[in-house]
Order: structure tokens, then sequence, then C-alpha cells
């Protein structure tokens, strides 16, 4: 089944063979390090270390902050 999640804002629809189940495999699929980034779902701050625990669900909201360095 598809699922829809509202990524920073924005609906990102997730075709059934690509459904994110927790955190860690939605931010491999946008391909961003664990370790760069700060989530929040459904307005809970969510632990770094709980990211490979936490369940996603169709239409969850996701906030995602990247850190970047540079100058």
């Amino acid at each position: 089944m598809d699922s829809v999640i509202v990524l920073n804002g924005k609906e990102r629809r997730f075709f059934a063979e690509n459904v994110p189940n927790t955190l860690s495999s939605l931010l491999t699929q946008l391909d961003v390090l664990e370790t760069t980034a700060v989530v929040e779902i459904d307005g809970r701050l969510v632990h770094p270390k709980d990211f490979s625990e936490t369940l996603i669900r169709d239409g969850q909201r996701i906030e995602l902050v990247r850190f970047m360095g540079g100058g």
C-alpha cells in the first residue's frame, strides 16, 4: 500500500515497494546521515538513538533539519 507523509510541510508519497518503516530507513532513502539530522515527528523531538526504532506511519508530519558544515 502506498503511504503519504508530510515532510517539512510538503506531502511526500512513497510507493508500496519503497515505504520506509522506520525513521532510519526514511533518512537513508533521503540520503541524510543520521548524525547530521534533528527530527521531530508529530510535534515530538526524536532522539538520534531512537531513529532505528521509531516507526513511520501514513499521515505523520515530520520536520527534518540537517546540519551542514561550511564557512
